[in-house]
């Protein structure tokens, strides 16, 4: 058995080996593909170096996969391209099993980051190959403690309730399905405990002791406010509509998927809250 966990070098692929590893999968049957090899040389799987924009490399790390880790690119705008190239080698390797991280509802949302998700959930149902998506909502890690505590909160998203887990949790999940059987086929809607951004702001304060607001700038302003900050027009204005989408529920998916695949409760918020700060207070 040979599983291949692309974008090893990122977080959500590092803690998905360590989550197969702890599931008792040999290092040996762990290949790592990434940019930066060196960030995972202390897990002791197999690491091969390979892009998203290199088809010919993508093809070679893939060789010989029975199942395939499909992490999503992080380049807004590129990814139709870069996923094509690991769609295209998954298949070339004959993969046995491809599991892709997708957006909620990608399927019926007008979120606009889902767009190229639900692109590829099609690309990879044209391939043939057998395949499961997982359908990540947001990750506690998307939100800055050190900001919040720094800056305040702020966004677009109103009162809308955003479930949220620990990057840890959907790496859990992600193993269970690479390790598992019987998850050919599925689409899982995985999503965390469900929060208000007050909410999340409410508890970074009562831990921590410090006064965190959120301010809610709406849809525009918050891009313009990401803009300000440095990030490209076109990021700012996903990243903004994500926000307006939450307000209407967007990224409001039920915890039973996710739960069911990890085989216990998802982590509280307090908890993840308490890991962030323990991290900034060192």
């Amino acid at each position: 058995m040979t599983i291949v966990v692309t974008g090893a070098t990122g977080h959500l692929g590092r803690l998905t080996i360590q989550s197969l590893l702890t599931r008792g999968v040999p290092a040996s049957e762990i290949v790592g593909v990434g940019r930066q090899i060196d960030k995972i040389a202390d897990l002791g799987v197999r690491a091969k170096q390979a892009a998203y924009e290199d088809p010919e490399a993508l093809r070679a790390a893939f060789e010989g996969a029975d199942k395939v880790l499909f992490i999503s690119g992080s380049e807004v705008g590129q990814r139709i391209p870069q996923h094509r190239n690991v769609v295209d080698a998954a298949k070339s390797a004959n993969a046995g099993l491809l599991v892709y991280t997708s957006a909620p509802k990608a399927d019926t949302t007008d979120m606009k980051l889902a767009g190229e998700h639900l692109a590829t959930e099609q690309m990879i149902k044209e391939s043939g190959l057998p395949h499961v998506i997982l359908r990540n909502a947001w990750y506690v890690e998307n939100y800055s403690v050190e900001q919040a505590l720094a800056h305040g909160m702020f966004g677009a998203a109103g009162d809308g309730r955003i479930s949220m887990s620990p990057r840890a949790d959907y790496a859990e999940a992600a193993a269970a399905v690479l390790a598992g059987d019987g998850h050919e086929g599925n689409v899982y809607e995985l999503g965390g405990e469900a929060v208000t951004m007050s909410d999340l702001a409410a508890e970074i304060s009562r831990q921590s002791g410090k006064p965190v607001t959120y301010t809610d700038l709406g849809e525009e302003k918050y891009r313009e406010m990401l803009v300000g900050v440095g990030l490209p027009e076109a990021a700012a204005a996903v990243y903004a509509d994500s926000d307006r989408a939450a307000s209407h529920g967007a990224l409001f998916v039920p915890v039973d998927d996710l739960q069911a695949l990890i085989g216990r409760p998802v982590t509280p918020l307090a908890s993840s809250i308490k890991a962030e700060l323990a991290a900034v207070q060192g």
